[in-house]
């Protein structure tokens, strides 16, 4: 079966919906992929005549194991390409999402092989994501926001989200990147400010900012 670029751009944004825990819903898709809600209606119906999804109005969008394996394939290649292009090529965290789009529809099944044996086959992206295997084994992906941790309890930065190329120069100007140590002293109310510290040292950030960084458990 040959696959559009198109339907594989559904087919992950519906997966990273799912992922993040969220519904892959007729207007969550619309906005993920920034196109109209017709649009995502008639393509659905493609999908599921293709046996690709299953839909239903109050549920939204569901990957068959045909669906999630074509999104899976995807979403190894863009994430093997970020950490490439970053690793490899020398570009900026905040440039590696949006020119992975461009790339990751283009590269062949081993030409992604060879990327990921180059990068001693890594399990997370630059952002902290993780990377499926070529099985289609997905790692450990960090879902903990700041705002649901514990006041005073050690925690490793696990992932932050990527569209933004913005908030990320800020978050590594800030220091808020993968692997670096996190505490939460304490949350403002009503969306208020939150006090955190970063390998020691104490810093404020805002509560948009916070919710787009997730946490995982100390080490």
């Amino acid at each position: 079966m040959s696959i559009s670029q198109s339907v594989e751009d559904y087919l992950k944004a519906i997966y990273v919906l799912e992922e993040e825990g969220g519904r892959a819903t007729t207007t969550n898709i619309a906005e993920a992929l920034s196109v109209s809600s017709a649009s995502v209606t008639n393509m659905l119906k493609r999908l599921a005549v293709l046996k690709l999804i299953t839909h239903k109005s109050y549920r939204g969008a569901e990957l068959t194991d045909a669906g999630k394996k074509i999104a899976l394939e995807i979403i190894r290649h863009h994430r093997l390409l970020e950490l490439y292009l970053k690793e490899m090529l020398g570009y900026s965290w905040d440039e590696v999402h949006d020119e992975a789009e461009n790339l990751e529809h283009h590269i062949s099944e081993q030409f992604g092989d060879t990327i990921a044996e180059l990068l001693n086959h890594p399990t997370h992206d630059p952002h902290g994501d993780p990377i499926p295997t070529k099985d289609g084994i997905v790692p450990e992906m960090a879902s903990l926001a700041i705002t649901d941790a514990e006041l005073n309890k050690d925690y490793l930065i696990g992932r932050v989200k990527d569209q933004d190329p913005e908030l990320l120069r800020y978050l590594e100007k800030t220091g808020i990147i993968p692997g670096v140590k996190l505490q939460v002293l304490e949350i403002g109310p009503f969306d208020g400010p939150i006090k955190i510290t970063l390998e020691g040292k104490e810093v404020t950030i805002g509560n948009t900012v916070a919710k787009g960084v997730y946490l995982l458990e100390g080490k």
